[in-house]
């Protein structure tokens, strides 16, 4: 019978490790398996991955053209109005800290309502976003809907803010 104390791994399904640099009686000495001589024989001989023997590599060599929003875009926590309506009682302000605190969301920089479900009771809700039908069935049983302003939202604001008052010194000037 296989108990806790008697297991072992399948025969030929581990192997010794090769020890290097061990001398001569090792099997593996002098030059520890690495040849005499080359690029390979001594430390520092790899090459980064890409490295085409000095041509200049396929990456470089194809033409590149466009722009990509990737690096911009924001990834936002959702929620459905279901979850909500379990795990909330009527009248309460829920908020994403409150959602974090139950486990219903992961992280709270940036959440999102969504209207899958239905609710019965009045709810405060506050977040960063909310679907169309996640706002329409909040307010029809007699909740309230608060927006947060996300990051790129408030460096936006100050961007604009900025922006109208170069426009505001200009038109002073004339």
């Amino acid at each position: 019978m296989i108990s806790l104390h008697n297991l072992k791994p399948h025969y030929g399904s581990m192997h010794k490790r090769k020890r290097l640099g061990t001398g001569q009686g090792s099997g593996h000495g002098q030059t520890s398996t690495r040849g005499q001589k080359g690029q390979h024989a001594t430390s520092g001989g790899t090459k980064p991955v890409g490295f085409e023997g000095g041509q200049t590599p396929l990456l470089r060599r194809i033409p590149k053209s466009g722009f990509s929003n990737v690096q911009f875009r924001q990834y936002y926590e959702w929620i459905n109005l279901s979850s909500l309506e379990k795990n909330f009682p009527a009248g309460a302000t829920v908020t994403p800290a409150d959602m974090l605190k139950r486990r219903l969301i992961k992280h709270d920089t940036l959440v999102k309502v969504l209207g899958n479900g239905e609710v019965t009771k009045a709810l405060n809700v506050t977040a960063h976003s909310f679907s169309k039908g996640a706002a329409d069935k909040i307010t029809k049983a007699g909740g309230k809907i608060t927006l947060l302003v996300g990051l790129k939202a408030a460096k936006q604001a100050v961007v604009d803010a900025q922006n109208a008052s170069k426009k505001a010194a200009k038109t002073d000037k004339k």
